[in-house]
C-alpha cells in the first residue's frame, strides 16, 4: 500500500503490514499523538522537512523508512506482553462468583488488588502465597463467630457457614429433634449471632411410687417434670435442683414434703458463782443466793419427706426468762484439829466399825454417808455443807468431835463403845 505526501494512518494495537522500501511516509504517519510530542521534538521534524523538500533521492527515504519500523516493532511486542500478562480469574466469595481480569501474579496480589482482607479464622483457597494463571477459581470463605450454648454449655466457636443449619453440620452438631433458638434456614452475618442448641435427651422420673422415662430437650428440671405430667406442689421439690440442666441419663426423684411447726419451752440452766471467805472453815460452803433456771422457746420445723419423718430443725428461739445465778460463798479459814472433851478417844476405831474407814462410804439406804455415817440433817447442824461423805476425813473428824460433845457416844448406838478401847 502506498502513501501520498499529506496521509496519516489511525494506531492499531495489532503489528502493521510491512511497509514496502520504495513508499516514503511522512512523519505524520507514526503512532506517535501530536499531543505527545514536545516543543523542541517538533522543531526538529519541521527543519528536518524543509531540507528534504530540496532531496527526495533514494537515500532520503531509506532513512524515513527506518524509524517507522522500529516503532511499529516496539508497538507490536509491547502488545504481545499486555495479553500475556492478562488473567482471566472466577473470583467467589462467600459463594457469590465473577469473573474479572487481573495482571496480579499470586492469590495474595490478587486480594489485595480487590480490597479483600481476611484474617485467621477465614478460608483462601489456593493459599494465599499461591501463583495465578489464566483460568484459575479463588474461593474466599469468611469466618463468623456463634455464640453456642450446647445443652446448657456455652462457648465461642468460629463457622464459614452462612446459614445456621450449614453451621451446625460444620461444627458436628447432632440436631435432629433438637431446641433451636434460631431457625436453621437464618443466615449467619459476618457480625455472627447467639444460638442456644438443646439435645434430645433421656431422663428417668421417679415420683409418687411410680417410675416415668422421657424423651425431651427441656432446659431444666422443673420444664422435665412439667412435661411428664408430674405436680409440684406446696414444699414439693427434686433430687437436683429443679432449675439445674438435665443431663442424659440422669434420674431424678420427687420429693413429696409435707411441713409443720412446733414450738417447746426448755429450761436454760442456771450458772453458780463461788467466793472464797475467809470467815468460813475450810470445807464450808454457805449459797448466798440461789439459783433459779431460766426458760427459752424455741420453734421447730417438721417434715416428712416421703412419709418419712426427718429430724426436727431449730429454726429460732426466744428467752422467755433469764436464769438467775447462784452465788456460794466457801469457806477458806483452817478447820481447828481438837475439840475439848473429844480429843481423847479413838476415832480411828469408831470410823472402822462404821465405814470401814472409808470417807466415801454411803449406807445402802443412801440416807448416811462418810466415816461417822451422817445424816444430811445432823451434818448441816454441825456446820458441814452438802453431804458429809463429800468432806475431807479431817473435817468429818473435827465434826464427829462436835458431835460428840453435844450428845456423847448416843449418835453411835452400835459402835460409839469404839471410842473407849
Amino acid at each position: 500500500m502506498s502513501t501520498s505526501q499529506g496521509s496519516h494512518r489511525s494506531p492499531r494495537r495489532s503489528a502493521p503490514a510491512p511497509v514496502p522500501v520504495h513508499d516514503q511516509p511522512t512523519q505524520e504517519a507514526l503512532v506517535v499523538p501530536p499531543q505527545a510530542r514536545s516543543p523542541r521534538a517538533e522543531a526538529r521534524r519541521a527543519a528536518r522537512r524543509r531540507k528534504g523538500k530540496g532531496r527526495s533521492g533514494p537515500g532520503e527515504g531509506l532513512r524515513r523508512i527506518v524509524p517507522q519500523a522500529l516503532v511499529v516493532a516496539f508497538l507490536a511486542g509491547g502488545t504481545s506482553a499486555f495479553v500475556a500478562n492478562d488473567k482471566a480469574i472466577r473470583l467467589s466469595v462467600d459463594g457469590v462468583p465473577r469473573t474479572l481480569h487481573t495482571f496480579a501474579d499470586d492469590v495474595d496480589e490478587l486480594l489485595a488488588d480487590e480490597g479483600l482482607a481476611v484474617g485467621s479464622h477465614d478460608i483462601v483457597a489456593p493459599a494465599p502465597g499461591a501463583d495465578l494463571a489464566s483460568g484459575d477459581e479463588i474461593v474466599v470463605r469468611y469466618g463468623r463467630p456463634v455464640t453456642l450454648t450446647l445443652d446448657g454449655q456455652r462457648r465461642q466457636v468460629w463457622t464459614t457457614a452462612r446459614t445456621v443449619d450449614a453451621a451446625l453440620r460444620q461444627l458436628g452438631v447432632r440436631a435432629e429433634g433438637a431446641f433451636l433458638s434460631v431457625s436453621r434456614a437464618a443466615p449467619i452475618s459476618r457480625r455472627g449471632l447467639a444460638l442456644d442448641v438443646r439435645t434430645e435427651r433421656t431422663v428417668t422420673l421417679l415420683a409418687d411410687g411410680r417410675e416415668r422415662t422421657l424423651r425431651t430437650n427441656a432446659a431444666t428440671v422443673r420444664e422435665a417434670v412439667e412435661e411428664a405430667g408430674i405436680t409440684l406442689s406446696g414444699q414439693d421439690t427434686t433430687s437436683v435442683p429443679a432449675g439445674s440442666f438435665p443431663r442424659d441419663g440422669q434420674t431424678i426423684t420427687v420429693l413429696r414434703i409435707t411441713g409443720s411447726q412446733e414450738i417447746r419451752e426448755e429450761p436454760i440452766p442456771f450458772a453458780v458463782e463461788r467466793t472464797r471467805d475467809p470467815e468460813l472453815f475450810a470445807g464450808t460452803e454457805v449459797v448466798e443466793r440461789q439459783g433459779a433456771q431460766g426458760v427459752r422457746r424455741v420453734t421447730y420445723s417438721l417434715r416428712t419427706v416421703n412419709g418419712v419423718r426427718q429430724k426436727p430443725r431449730k429454726t429460732g428461739e426466744e428467752i422467755v426468762r433469764e436464769p438467775v445465778t447462784q452465788k456460794v460463798k466457801v469457806g477458806t479459814r483452817p478447820l481447828p484439829t481438837s475439840v475439848a472433851g473429844a480429843d481423847g478417844l479413838d476415832w480411828g476405831a469408831l470410823a472402822a466399825c462404821e465405814s470401814g474407814g472409808r470417807p466415801g462410804a454411803v449406807d445402802p439406804s443412801g440416807t448416811y454417808g462418810g466415816l461417822y455415817q451422817f445424816d444430811p440433817g445432823t451434818w448441816r447442824s454441825l456446820g458441814g455443807s452438802g453431804v458429809a461423805q463429800n468432806a475431807t476425813a479431817s473435817e468429818q473428824t473435827y465434826r464427829a468431835k462436835k458431835l460428840y460433845v453435844q450428845r456423847g457416844a448416843s449418835p453411835w448406838p452400835h459402835c460409839g463403845r469404839r471410842l473407849y478401847r
